[in-house]
């Protein structure tokens, strides 16, 4: 009781003190994963299934979905049509080791003009692993015309990062992984540890926090889900180490604080977690924005995570367990959520079934 009573003045302090104050109080309160408030998730449907490790999905305009699998294969679904057995594009010098492979992909935001769709993947050059992002145009169910447009991004068999999106500015955002080397995510010159902005053709934006350099922001750990919400304002999922994992809300040019600080540490010059994980263990991947919600796939945690943008910054649990490890999350053109799963990584436990693409119905009336 005690407590309760000091948490309510602490809030009313926070109140009229202002929005700093009000996020301390929520960083207070965010040392172990909150208890869900409500329900929002609805009916799930298999409609897909047989793939082998899947990262990442991307909608064409017409309502069909681009899947990778890790190994090196794009892979086409349709929703009269079901998935495509024959992959649209195989890439052979796509190099699956460990974490590593193919992983994000993102359609030009304007494709009827400009045909492109880019991805992340993993290759060997000189006996090193190596990430970059290349595109390439689609004619028909046809990819073709592979150009790179972003080279020599530090891989590892561990925390390559690689979740790629176009934000609202027309812009291509890249998460990149530490690559096993944590003080690469420190350093400006590296593109380790970092979240980039590039053009679409791979050019620097004018303005960049670091003139001349794609970092967008610094000091991660491994990001794998980037969305923006309704006013425009990124947000990122980061792995962190064995548990404290975050959820940070992306502004130009400051540090998140990897390797320095973690979870609800705070340092000046860095930046602390919105929402970590605690002593719990998400292991955060793919990240999407609906109707004032973020919503994140988690791997190790095997489920699907909604973190209500309202004042109080709940965070609720779906699906524990149902489908296993949850590696993507994105919006349909049908406003269902899709997911896909990652059992056949060596880390999971598959069904015969896996590995699945999930349609998820949600509930828009909240809670």
């Amino acid at each position: 009781m005690k407590t309760a009573i000091a948490v309510l003045v602490l809030v009313l302090i926070a109140v009229l003190a202002g929005p700093t104050m009000w996020r301390a109080v929520q960083m207070a309160n965010q040392s172990s994963e909150p208890e869900a408030a409500y329900h929002t998730i609805g009916e799930t449907t298999v409609v897909a299934s047989g793939l082998e490790i899947p990262w990442a999905l991307a909608s064409l305009p017409d309502g069909s979905m681009l899947i990778t699998e890790r190994p090196g294969r794009i892979r086409y679904y349709d929703a009269a049509e079901g998935l495509r057995e024959e992959p649209l594009l195989t890439l052979p010098h796509v190099e699956h080791r460990g974490e590593g492979g193919l992983l994000g992909i993102a359609v030009h935001p304007s494709f009827d003009t400009f045909p492109y769709v880019y991805v992340y993947y993993t290759y060997v050059r000189s006996n090193a692993l190596v990430n970059r992002v290349s595109r390439f145009s689609m004619r028909g169910l046809h990819l073709a015309e592979e150009e790179v447009i972003l080279d020599d991004i530090p891989a590892a068999s561990i925390h390559n990062g690689g979740r790629i999106k176009f934000g609202p500015d027309g812009l291509l955002y890249v998460s990149t992984g530490d690559a096993a080397h944590p003080e690469l995510s420190q350093s400006p010159h590296s593109l380790a540890g970092k979240i980039l902005r590039i053009t679409g053709d791979g050019g620097i934006p004018d303005d960049n926090p670091f003139p001349g350099s794609p970092v967008y922001s610094l000091g991660h750990r491994n990001p794998q889900g980037l969305a923006w919400d309704d006013a425009g304002q990124l947000w990122a999922t980061e792995h962190g180490a064995q548990a404290t994992d975050e959820l940070n809300l992306i502004r130009p040019g400051l540090n998140y604080g990897w390797p320095v600080i973690t979870g609800d540490q705070t340092m000046t010059g860095m930046e602390t977690a919105v929402v970590q994980s605690g002593r719990s263990t998400w292991a955060p991947s793919g990240l999407a924005y609906l109707d004032g919600r973020l919503y994140f796939a988690g791997l190790r945690g095997q489920s699907l995570y909604t973190v209500d943008l309202s004042a109080d910054i709940t965070l609720t649990r779906h699906l524990q367990g149902e489908f296993g490890r949850l590696r993507e999350v994105v919006v349909g053109h049908d406003g269902s959520l899709y997911l896909l799963t990652s059992n056949r990584d060596g880390r999971g436990s598959p069904v015969p079934e896996d590995d699945r693409l999930i349609m998820v119905l949600v509930d828009s009336n909240g809670d």
